[in-house]
């Protein structure tokens, strides 16, 4: 009895690589947006990675230690957790607010279902919607030294016209993560070429998401219009680093391509018809919580036949 089996639940997916070295390089594809915010918005932009991440690892640590499980607070989730809320941050929002959401994403949203692995909904995203409801002025004021007008993404909605080229270089706005395309882009690239992700949920996202809007947008197929849609918000890294989410995404081809799916259509309708700027958040965190739907209707039907 002393050798005892891990049991958990289905479904399993065999893999080489453990999940340290799996956030370890989530973290390094996280570096070029990071360090892209702490170069536009200035070193309070880094004051609040620093907040996300310690909190999150500290709390994980701490819940682990008091609940006499196993310490895996070096796993490196957490880190990802609190960077990926830290860069969907205003970097003029207080800096508890960053612990505030961090205590949140870990304690609520994960360590009260069981730790990694076992959360239904993506963590930081959680936690960056719990800040948007609970201090939505903090949470909604994007003004600091360096920008005091619109984000793009409000200017789009007021009809105004915004320059694509800031948006892919990340001169603008918004929040901290979330300027640059080509950072994220960057990041995204170093994903798939580590194959910690693959191009079915994203690319899936991205064309539904476009289709809606050439659609329902009222601009047809206008190619700067969609540059401007795709590139700004927080659209870009939502796709391609949070609806990915390994433990909240499904695990079966053809539900990764419907969770795709799903996740642009929300997407679209929240940003074309909803009262705020961006609903990306919610879109995934519904898409989550369709994840067990989703693997259910899509599991490959097993070789044999009915008597």
């Amino acid at each position: 009895m002393e050798n005892r089996m891990n049991v958990s639940v289905s479904p399993h997916i065999r893999g080489t690589m453990s999940t340290s070295n799996i956030m370890r390089l989530v973290v390094l594809a996280l570096l070029p947006a990071a360090g892209f915010g702490i170069y536009n918005f200035g070193i309070r932009a880094l004051y609040h990675m620093l907040v996300c991440i310690v909190t999150c690892v500290l709390t994980e640590f701490t819940f682990e230690a008091f609940a006499d499980r196993p310490v895996a607070a070096g796993d490196f989730s957490s880190v990802v957790t609190g960077l990926l809320l830290a860069m969907s941050l205003p970097v003029n929002a207080p800096l508890w607010i960053g612990f505030a959401g961090s205590l949140f994403a870990v304690l609520v949203v994960k360590m009260f279902f069981g730790g990694i692995g076992q959360n239904i909904v993506n963590p930081a995203l959680a936690g960056r919607c719990f800040l948007l409801i609970s201090f939505a002025k903090h949470m909604t004021n994007f003004t600091c030294d360096a920008y005091t007008g619109p984000t793009p993404l409000e200017a789009l909605k007021l009809g105004e016209e915004v320059d694509p080229l800031f948006l892919i270089m990340g001169s603008t706005g918004g929040s901290i993560g979330e300027t640059s395309a080509v950072a994220i882009l960057i990041g995204a690239i170093l994903l798939l070429a580590f194959g910690i992700i693959n191009l079915r949920i994203p690319a899936s996202c991205f064309l539904v998401f476009t289709g809606m809007l050439i659609f329902l947008g009222g601009r047809g197929f206008d190619d700067i219009y969609l540059v401007q849609e795709l590139c700004s918000g927080g659209l870009m890294l939502a796709f391609w680093f949070m609806a990915t989410d390994y433990t909240t995404s499904p695990i079966t081809k053809r539900g990764q391509v419907l969770y795709g799916a799903l996740i642009g259509v929300l997407a679209a309708l929240f940003r074309l018809y909803g009262s705020a700027s961006e609903g990306v958040s919610y879109a995934i965190l519904l898409a989550n919580l369709l994840t067990p739907i989703i693997e259910k209707m899509t599991i490959p039907r097993a070789f044999g036949r009915r008597r």
